[in-house]
């Protein structure tokens, strides 16, 4: 019996390891826009303090590759495509993406940039990742592709981490360079992997590769002290432990007690940090200068307030402001950045965006991970009221596309993974 069996499993495992062989060199590309997607947030810092190079060569090498792997993408694509492109428009969040793409693109005719060519390369980047990540779930297995690419965001908001670590800290003690990168943009990428990861945990039940990497990022975010995603991320995962029944409420207790002590291993610093906070001119009154911040973008949005003033019409085109001639990059607060960008059509269009992935999330049978989604609905709206990014949503674009293509296979077959009721 044994003789007879062992050529049939041979060949079975034969076959599973060919197939494996055959499956991941097409997962190499989507693992390597993955980790650009994270890593690309200390490239400029890269170029300017270890290259030697201005922050303009930092920001080209960034678009240069950022389009190089569009390229790529695009070439890998051909022919291969296992399903219609517009199959990957059919959920409406990833219409009211596209919607928002083509709007702040047709914005370049009005937009009061300081440099249209800029503001041209800079649109063409965020649609390239949109692209890019459309292209590989159309033309790969959607759960493979978006495994590999979550796996290559997750390594690389490790690198960013790790660099965070080595370079001097700040006046205010916060991770991050003086200059060239602030420490929310730290904190965004460490507390956006730490999502993805656990997005991907819950998909392959893979706890054990992801929890030294997750860990790590969690002490990194606590320690960028970015008040607004450290906020942001508590409120979201405060909501994933609460709600997810998957978790046996031992974990939840040892994942509360975990936060506890590294919360108290740090108390020295967190102490130095708000002392200097509350300190420091007024940043305590106003914020960090949010208030006036808010001030002058709602002023200005006034102005056009139907149409706004464009894609990348900020950074030099408002004059600085406050005693340190302070540069605005972009309103910190998401809405009031679409108000300015695009008026009021704008913030009607993210406002649809993010309610069309609340209720295509809520639709999903009960899961672990339509908890996760709901809880980083919840990061990412939380995040949205004191910080936004500079061209993109706080939910970038692609990450869009990537939870619609995962939520589409998750509706039919939801409901053979709901787990079982936690250990009492």
């Amino acid at each position: 019996m044994d003789a007879e069996c062992n050529p049939a499993l041979n060949k079975l495992s034969s076959g599973a390891a060919a197939a494996q062989a055959e499956i991941a060199p097409a997962l190499r590309l989507p693992w390597m826009i993955g980790f650009y997607f994270s890593f690309r947030t200390i490239l400029v810092v890269i170029a300017v303090r270890l290259m030697g190079q201005d922050p303009q060569f930092g920001a080209a090498l960034n678009l240069a590759l950022n389009f190089a792997l569009l390229g790529v993408v695009a070439f890998h694509s051909l022919g291969d495509a296992k399903r219609p492109v517009s199959s990957l428009l059919r959920p409406l969040p990833c219409r009211m993406a596209l919607a928002f793409l083509a709007l702040s693109g047709v914005s370049l005719l009005w937009s009061a940039t300081d440099s249209i060519a800029a503001a041209v390369a800079f649109w063409c980047a965020m649609a390239a990742d949109f692209a890019m990540v459309a292209l590989l779930l159309n033309s790969g297995e959607k759960d493979h592709v978006s495994g590999a690419l979550i796996h290559g965001y997750v390594l690389g908001a490790c690198c960013v981490a790790a660099t965070g670590w080595m370079l001097p800290t700040q006046s205010d003690l916060r991770l991050g360079d003086e200059e060239l990168l602030g420490a929310n943009a730290f904190g965004y990428v460490c507390a956006m992997g730490i999502f993805l990861g656990q997005y991907a945990l819950r998909l392959e039940r893979t706890q054990r590769r992801w929890s030294l990497s997750l860990a790590f990022l969690a002490v990194t975010l606590l320690r960028t002290l970015s008040k607004t995603t450290i906020l942001a991320f508590l409120a979201g995962q405060a909501f994933v432990l609460l709600r997810d029944r998957s978790i046996p409420r031992k974990t939840k207790y040892l994942v509360t007690a975990a936060a506890a002590v590294v919360v108290a291993a740090a108390w020295g610093l967190l102490e130095s940090y708000f002392d200097v906070y509350s300190n420091a001119g007024n940043q305590a009154e106003t914020l960090s200068g949010r208030i006036g911040i808010w001030a002058i973008m709602l002023d200005h949005a006034l102005e056009q307030p139907w149409l706004g003033h464009g894609f990348h019409s900020v950074w030099k085109v408002i004059p600085p402001f406050g005693p340190d001639a302070f540069e605005i990059r972009h309103a910190h607060n998401e809405l009031l950045q679409q108000f300015y960008a695009y008026g009021v059509l704008g913030v009607l269009l993210v406002v649809c965006l993010y309610f069309s992935l609340f209720l295509s999330i809520r639709r999903l049978p009960r899961s672990s991970v339509k908890t996760l989604l709901s809880g980083l609905l919840i990061f990412v709206l939380v995040r949205g009221v004191a910080d936004t990014e500079v061209f993109d949503l706080s939910l970038p674009l692609w990450a869009v596309a990537l939870f619609c293509a995962g939520m589409e296979q998750l509706a039919p077959q939801a409901a053979t993974h709901i787990q079982p009721s936690e250990n009492r």
